[in-house]
Formats: structure tokens, C-alpha cells, sequence
């Protein structure tokens, strides 16, 4: 059995989304704007890199929390835009009203498998040769 295990991120915001919805709060995430795969609207994104986005089931369409990534729509100043956050770049969920959730540890980016070195083409050697042994 691998003692590799997936990301808890994941997981931890489907719980924390769940409890602060039953709780009667709004659920707000925090998003690393600038990661690989991120869409969401850039003029909202702060000096930091970071967008807060309310995830509230009022505020957003379609939402999708996902082991991979988190998706829904939302509108912004009146546009509606698709917002797409891989769970690398969820940085915390916490409710609005009393600001309890989670900041979650950040997660290295997986670093792109280096090619595998070609096979070394072997040099042409010498071919084995009998001699006779008396």
C-alpha cells in the first residue's frame, strides 16, 4: 500500500462549505489568482494575487467542488463570468460574518516530469571471438 495520499484541501472545503452554509453564513474562498489555471476576473484580483470570492448558494450557479478543482458562475458589477480555481490555488474558506473557516498550507505545484533520457546507443564493440586452447 503508498503512503502517498491526495490533497485534504479538497475535502476540507466541501466540510467547512457545508457548515458554514448550515450555520447561516456566507462562504467566502480565497484564491491564489496568479496559479496555473486559474479564471477568474483579473480587475477584481487584489495587489497580493489573491481574488476573495463568495461562494454563497445565492451568490453563484452551477457550483462544483470537486477533488481536482472548484467551478461556478458568478456575476461581477453585473457580468456573468465562469470561474474555474484548481484546488492548488484554494488558499481558505471562511464565513463572512464572523471570519471562521480555514487558511489551508500551501501546496508546491507538482514540477513537471524531467524527459527521460534517451537509451545510450550501444558503441559497436568487439564481436567475441574462439580461440583454440590446446
Amino acid at each position: 500500500m503508498s503512503n502517498s495520499m491526495t490533497s485534504s484541501k479538497p475535502y476540507m472545503l466541501r466540510a467547512l462549505y457545508e457548515w458554514i452554509v448550515d450555520n447561516d453564513c456566507t462562504p467566502h474562498i480565497v484564491v491564489d489568482a496568479h496559479r496555473e489555471g486559474v479564471m477568474v476576473p483579473q480587475q477584481y484580483v487584489n495587489k497580493n494575487g489573491e481574488i476573495v470570492l463568495n461562494i454563497a448558494p445565492g451568490a453563484v450557479q452551477h457550483l462544483s467542488l470537486e477533488n481536482d478543482a472548484c467551478s461556478f458562475s458568478a456575476r461581477f458589477s453585473g457580468v456573468s463570468h465562469d470561474i474555474f480555481v484548481p484546488s492548488s490555488a484554494l488558499l481558505g474558506i471562511y464565513a463572512r460574518e464572523n471570519g471562521r473557516g480555514m487558511m489551508f498550507d500551501a501546496e508546491v505545484e507538482p514540477e513537471p516530469e524531467p524527459p527521460k533520457p534517451a537509451k545510450p546507443v550501444p558503441s559497436p564493440a568487439k564481436k567475441p571471438g574462439l580461440r583454440l586452447v590446446k
